[in-house]
C-alpha cells in the first residue's frame, strides 16, 4: 500500500520537501495528502520578531531556543518584506502565512499552534484570505522574499 499521508515542515521559508522532494508523491494513483506542520515558523512569519522584537514567553525568548534567533536572523528579515502585502490584504502576517500555506492544493491540513485564544480566532481568519492570494499577489510574495521557489500550487 502506498503512503497516504506525510507530515513535513511547510511554510513560506520551509518549501524544499513540499515543492521539490514530493512532487512525485502528489500524482492522482498515489493521492498523497500533506498534514504540514509549523506553517507559521515558530512565530516568525506572524511579524511578532521584527525590529528585534523578542516578546517575552515567545519561542525565542526560552533559553532553550535563544540560539536560534541569530541563525533565524535572515528569515526574520524575509518575514518583515511581507508586512506590506499583509497590509495591502487587509489582513495580520499570521492570516496571510497561513492562507498561502493553504493555498497549495496538495495540503489537507495545517497544524496551528497558540498559546493564546487570540491566536486560534487570528489563524482562522487566514480562510478568508485564501482567495485573495492571486497569481498577481503570489508574485509580489515570492519577490519580497527574493526567493526563485515556485508559487506553491494553483487556488483551492
Amino acid at each position: 500500500m502506498p503512503p497516504v499521508v506525510e507530515q513535513p515542515q511547510y511554510n513560506l521559508l520551509e518549501r524544499k520537501k513540499v515543492e521539490t522532494d514530493y512532487v512525485p508523491l502528489y500524482d492522482s494513483r498515489m493521492g498523497l495528502g500533506l498534514t504540514v506542520f509549523s506553517p507559521l515558523a515558530s512565530g516568525i512569519l506572524t511579524g511578532k520578531y521584527s525590529k528585534g522584537a523578542v516578546p517575552e514567553g515567545s519561542r525565542l525568548s526560552l533559553d532553550a531556543y535563544k540560539a536560534k534567533l541569530t541563525e533565524q536572523h535572515a528569515d526574520i528579515e524575509a518575514a518583515c518584506r511581507l508586512e506590506p502585502i499583509a497590509m495591502e490584504l487587509d489582513c495580520s502576517m499570521a492570516q496571510l502565512a497561513l492562507a498561502w500555506t493553504l493555498r497549495n492544493p496538495h495540503v489537507s491540513t495545517a497544524i496551528t499552534g497558540a498559546s493564546l485564544t487570540s491566536q486560534i480566532r487570528d489563524n482562522m481568519g487566514a480562510l478568508s484570505v485564501v482567495p485573495k492570494l492571486t497569481d498577481e499577489v503570489m508574485v509580489k510574495i515570492e519577490k519580497a522574499l527574493r526567493t526563485s521557489h515556485s508559487s506553491g500550487g494553483s487556488e483551492r
